[in-house]
C-alpha cells in the first residue's frame, strides 16, 4: 500500500522529534473489538527498564496525545534518574474518557501490548487509571506495578507523591524564607484530585493558609469543609494573592501568560510538565525572582512507591526515599546559585549526569 504525501509528512515529523531528544521507541496499540487506542513512549533505559503510569484522558486529537505521551515519558527519564533509581523513563496514554470508554477487556488487551515489550516498558496507574486497572493488565502481563496491597503491591502511589511534593515545597521554603515552617504561608493548590487532597491535608497539619481551585465543585467543597480552605476560581489562580503556588492537575499552567501575573514566592506542586516551555519558562521564573521547584522531582514520591515493589514492598522503605527529596531540592537551589542557572537547568545537570556514568556501564536489566 502506498503511503500518501500526508501521511508521510507525519511520520517525518514524528521521527524528527523523537531524533531531537533521543527517543528510543513509540508505539502505536489497536483493538477493534475494545476500541483500545493507546500510545507507548520509551525515552530512554540506560538506567533500566523504562517504568511509567498510563493515562486516560479525553485527547482533542491524536497530536495532542502524542505530544503527551513524549512530554511525560522523557520527564520519566529525569525523575527516576534525579531520585537515584535504576529505571528509566517512559509512559503510556490510552485515548479515550476513562468514565465512558473503560472496561475490563481494554485494559486486559492493552496488558498484551505491554507484554510484547518484552520488559522494556512497566506500567503502572496514572491521572484517568485505577488500582482495579492494573489488575486487570496484571492479568495479561508481569510488567506492571501499583497493585493492591491485597496483592503484594503498594496500593494507591497519591499518597507518596503528595509527601515528597511536600517535602520539596518545605526545601523551596528554606531557600526562600530561611525556614522550612510552612506555618502561615498562603498556598494555593491547583487540583484536589488524589494527589491534591493528600497535600492538603498535610498542608493543614502545618497550619498553612490554604486556598484551592478545581474544575470538579465537589473537590472544592471537600477542601473548604475538611480543612478550612478559602476557593478561588480558576481563571483567577495567576493572580492570587499567594506565597506558594502548587499545581497538582495538568500540566503547563506556569507560561507566558500566567507568569507576569504570579505574586507568588515559590511554585511547587505535583503536576508533571508544569513549564509549558520548560527552558524558556524557567528563565522568565528566574528573572521575576520566583523560586521554580522542579515538577519531576518533588513529584518522585509515587514513583518511588511503585519502584518500592520491584524487589517486595515495603512502605517504610518507601518513604524513606521519598524522604531523600527534601536533600536533592535543596542541592538543586545551591548547584542553581553557584552555577548562575536555573533551576530547572541544574536538576537537569545532576539527572543527565547520572544517566551518562551509570549508562556507560550497561548494566542488564
Amino acid at each position: 500500500m502506498t503511503l500518501v504525501k500526508e501521511e508521510i509528512e507525519i511520520q517525518n515529523v514524528i521521527f524528527d522529534r523523537l531524533t531531537e531528544y533521543h527517543y528510543e521507541q513509540l508505539v502505536f496499540c489497536h483493538d477493534k473489538n475494545t476500541g483500545l487506542r493507546a500510545i507507548i513512549a520509551i525515552h530512554n533505559t540506560h538506567l533500566g527498564p523504562g517504568l511509567g503510569g498510563t493515562r486516560m484522558y479525553h485527547y482533542n486529537n491524536d497530536q495532542d496525545a502524542i505530544t503527551d505521551v513524549l512530554r511525560l515519558s522523557r520527564g520519566m527519564t529525569y525523575k527516576a534518574a534525579i531520585s537515584g533509581l535504576n529505571l528509566g523513563g517512559a509512559k503510556a496514554v490510552i485515548i479515550g474518557d476513562p468514565y465512558k470508554h473503560n472496561s475490563e477487556g481494554l485494559m486486559r488487551r492493552f496488558g498484551r501490548f505491554v507484554e510484547t515489550l518484552g520488559g522494556r516498558y512497566i506500567t503502572a496507574e496514572d491521572v484517568g487509571t485505577t488500582t482495579e486497572d492494573m489488575e486487570y493488565i496484571k492479568m495479561e502481563t508481569d510488567h506492571v506495578v501499583g497493585l493492591p496491597e491485597m496483592y503484594g503491591g503498594g496500593g494507591d502511589p497519591s499518597p507518596m507523591t503528595a509527601y515528597g511534593t511536600y517535602l520539596g515545597m518545605k526545601a523551596s521554603a528554606l531557600e526562600a524564607y530561611g525556614n522550612e515552617s510552612l506555618s502561615g504561608k498562603k498556598i494555593l493548590v491547583e487540583g484536589i484530585g488524589k494527589v491534591g487532597r493528600h497535600l492538603v491535608e498535610l498542608l493543614a497539619k502545618e497550619n498553612a493558609k490554604i486556598y484551592v481551585a478545581d474544575i470538579n465543585p465537589k473537590s472544592i467543597d471537600y477542601a473548604v469543609k475538611e480543612f478550612g480552605a478559602t476557593h478561588v476560581e480558576l481563571e483567577n489562580v495567576p493572580s492570587a494573592e499567594m506565597d506558594i503556588y502548587s499545581p497538582c492537575a495538568l500540566g503547563a499552567t506556569v507560561n507566558s501568560d500566567t507568569i507576569p501575573q504570579f505574586k507568588c514566592d515559590i511554585i511547587a506542586g505535583a503536576a508533571n510538565n508544569q513549564l509549558k516551555n520548560d527552558i524558556e519558562h524557567s528563565a522568565l521564573l528566574k528573572e521575576r525572582g520566583i523560586l521554580y521547584a522542579p515538577d519531576y522531582l518533588i513529584n518522585a514520591g509515587g514513583l518511588i512507591n511503585v519502584y518500592t515493589e520491584l524487589n517486595g514492598y515495603n512502605r517504610g522503605i518507601a518513604q524513606s526515599r521519598t524522604e531523600k527529596i527534601f536533600d536533592v531540592t535543596c542541592e538543586i537551589y545551591k548547584t542553581a546559585t553557584q552555577e548562575s542557572i536555573t533551576t530547572y537547568a541544574a536538576s537537569q545537570v545532576i539527572a543527565e549526569k547520572r544517566i551518562h556514568d551509570i549508562g556507560q556501564i550497561n548494566l542488564p536489566y
